[in-house]
């Protein structure tokens, strides 16, 4: 009866990842294609998308990185870079540590393909039915996004390679499914106090510290804003 139960908890757990995930398989293949596509713009074959996908695993970092690779860019160049671009997922693994504490040997690849929306997932837990295990569906919701992401590069650099056409512009893919992403998070959130404080603390540390340069400074500011009118927050919602 147990290994029953276990089976039918396995694969109800994969089945709501899976429709959850629904939306983020639409957004990472047509990101991935427009990553691939701009990869093998520059001369890099579709192995090289599926590499970096299946490694780096960072979306808008993967599109930075193709500038850097074709511009010849230093090693430390490249690390404050991806510094900058990716210090929010530090605050993304910091508040998942008791979601993530038994996870044992999974701990390391969850924290690797914790991206954006995998987070916006995982982090939902009004989301999770009672029928379903909590730890499968981290695990379920990580693997399923990264095989989507991955998917759409090698479909991307494979489309590239057949068809030449102007790629101007396509790395404004990324920042549209942030805006998508922020969109539906203001839609369905009964508070919308941290958007206001996200947006009010990136606008201002752009004013000050530039556009080359804000993006730390933001998430510092975010993190303190939020800590400041938690409570205000948790009562509206």
């Amino acid at each position: 009866m147990e290994t029953y139960y276990h089976k039918n908890s396995t694969k109800t757990t994969a089945k709501k990842a899976f429709i959850y995930s629904l939306p983020v398989m639409a957004g990472y293949i047509c990101l991935g294609i427009g990553f691939g596509v701009l990869l093998e713009s520059h001369g890099y074959s579709f192995l090289w998308a599926i590499l970096m996908s299946l490694t780096i695993y960072a979306g808008s970092m993967q599109y930075v990185a193709v500038d850097l690779l074709s511009g010849g860019a230093t090693l430390i160049a490249t690390a404050l870079m991806t510094l900058m671009v990716n210090a929010r997922h530090l605050f993304y693994s910091i508040s998942m540590l008791e979601n993530y504490k038994n996870m044992g040997k999974l701990k390391p690849l969850l924290a690797a393909t914790l991206t954006d929306e995998t987070y916006s997932l995982v982090c939902s837990k009004e989301l999770l039915p009672e029928d379903i295990d909590e730890k499968k569906y981290y695990l379920f919701i990580s693997l399923m996004n990264q095989c989507y992401w991955v998917a759409g590069s090698a479909i991307g650099g494979l489309v590239g390679a057949a068809i030449t056409f102007n790629t101007t512009g396509i790395e404004f893919a990324m920042t549209s499914l942030f805006v998508l992403i922020f969109v539906e998070q203001w839609e369905s959130a009964k508070s919308h106090i941290p958007a206001i404080l996200g947006v009010v603390c990136s606008l201002g540390c752009l004013l000050v510290f530039g556009s080359g340069n804000f993006l730390i400074p933001s998430m510092i500011c975010i993190t303190i804003a939020l800590l400041i009118f938690r409570k205000g927050a948790e009562k509206n919602d």
